[in-house]
């Protein structure tokens, strides 16, 4: 079993940044694909962005890409998005995801097995 705990949203303006983060209990965490999905007020959850198991091929959107940046540290179970030059657009519910499989590919596909709670993220114009 994997618990994932999201941290680090907040308020920023549009053009900042900001650095959201996902811890993971549970040996195995390195061995699993992981993702950022983010639902925004009445519209459907979205992929954001994937990583391998070992962070050598990553995945992104197109309305992030050049923009965000997926990162993971195994040693501390922990997975990044390094969000860059937000937008009013991107302000959302941003969640973790962690698939069983350790290609970045399960993630796009939604074989998702396990969820964070969710971290708020809010971009002000």
């Amino acid at each position: 079993q994997v618990q994932l705990v999201e941290s680090g949203g907040g308020l920023v303006q549009a053009g900042g940044s900001l650095r959201v983060s996902c811890a993971a209990s549970g040996r195995t965490f390195s061995a699993y694909a992981m993702g950022w999905f983010r639902q925004a007020p009445g519209k459907e959850r979205e992929f954001v962005a994937a990583i391998n198991w070992s962070g050598t091929s990553t995945f992104y959107a197109d309305s992030v890409k050049g923009r965000f940046t997926i990162s993971r540290d195994n040693a501390k179970n922990t997975v990044y998005l390094q969000m860059n030059g937000l937008k009013p657009e991107d302000t959302a519910v941003y969640y973790c995801a962690a698939t069983r499989s350790s290609l970045a590919s399960a993630i796009i596909r939604g074989q998702n097995d396990y969820w964070g709670q969710g971290t708020q993220v809010t971009v002000s114009s």
